[in-house]
């Protein structure tokens, strides 16, 4: 899907993604940072941690030492008008807490947090002794938090089984932090669409496709957060900006590319 690459002259919006590495490729900032330059952002980025891992499997991790990455958003924000940011795998408490800092020192206004926790494969991504910290000093400064099933069963500490419950957990998670929340259904068991929920805080706007069948996809979640980003970086507002994301990680979906054992996202 083609890009709004040009708005005066030759310059470009510039998005920021803050994540961790995908050796693998369909995760993570190479996903953010593909997603960005198809919808015709300029992507900067700052990582956070270093992982091996391929779509089966996360065999290590190494982060990156808090002060770096401060000073990779820091160096980023310095010489970039950047539109819109996003965090992906943070890890532990001491990169949430420096980020945020940054974060809030900046006054970050357009603030994509995708909780990252557990990886597809099982791996751990979020340290459990960071979550309390991730909760009380980044989720409010967000302009949209986006978990999946998985993340926002953890961060509303319920079970979420049914659409109903979707939207039960996206109203207290918004009444709890502040923020419009959106919850990804697209893990819903049995279910023949995938729905996803975006709660303001006034309204419900409920985003629906078909499932794709037989695919075995890597780091969707990580392009839809991306796409919503991109959209922010172009001007929409967050409806409109969910809207188009659902349509292009739908399409990347669609059209994705058997690569190995697994599919690749045609972004």
């Amino acid at each position: 899907m083609n890009g709004e690459r040009m708005i005066a002259g030759n310059s470009m919006h510039v998005a920021l993604t803050v994540a961790g590495s995908d050796s693998g490729g369909g995760a993570g900032i190479q996903a953010d940072l593909k997603t960005f330059h198809a919808l015709g952002v300029f992507g900067a980025s700052a990582i956070t941690c270093i992982t091996a891992q391929n779509p089966r499997r996360v065999s290590a991790v190494q982060a990156v030492d808090p002060r770096m990455v401060g000073e990779q958003i820091e160096r980023v924000l310095e010489a970039f008008p950047v539109a819109a940011t996003k965090t992906g795998m943070l890890y532990d408490a001491a990169i949430i807490e420096t980020v945020a800092a940054v974060f809030r020192k900046r006054k970050i206004k357009s603030l994509v947090v995708d909780p990252i926790m557990v990886s597809s494969s099982g791996a751990r991504l979020l340290k459990k002794d960071a979550i309390a910290v991730f909760r009380k000093k980044l989720l409010p400064l967000a302009r949209v938090v986006t978990p999946n099933l998985s993340e926002a069963e953890v961060l509303s500490r319920k079970t979420i089984r049914t659409l109903d419950q979707m939207r039960t957990a996206a109203r207290e998670l918004v009444e709890e932090f502040g923020v419009p929340v959106l919850v990804k259904g697209g893990h819903l068991k049995r279910a023949r669409r995938a729905v996803d929920v975006l709660f303001d805080g006034r309204e419900f706007h409920e985003l629906t496709t078909p499932m794709v069948p037989n695919i075995k996809t890597h780091g969707t979640g990580c392009t839809f957060s991306a796409a919503i980003t991109a959209n922010l970086a172009l001007g929409h507002d967050l409806r409109e900006s969910v809207r188009r994301a659902k349509l292009f990680v739908t399409h990347a979906i669609r059209h994705a590319v058997r690569i190995g054992n697994y599919h690749a996202l045609r972004i």
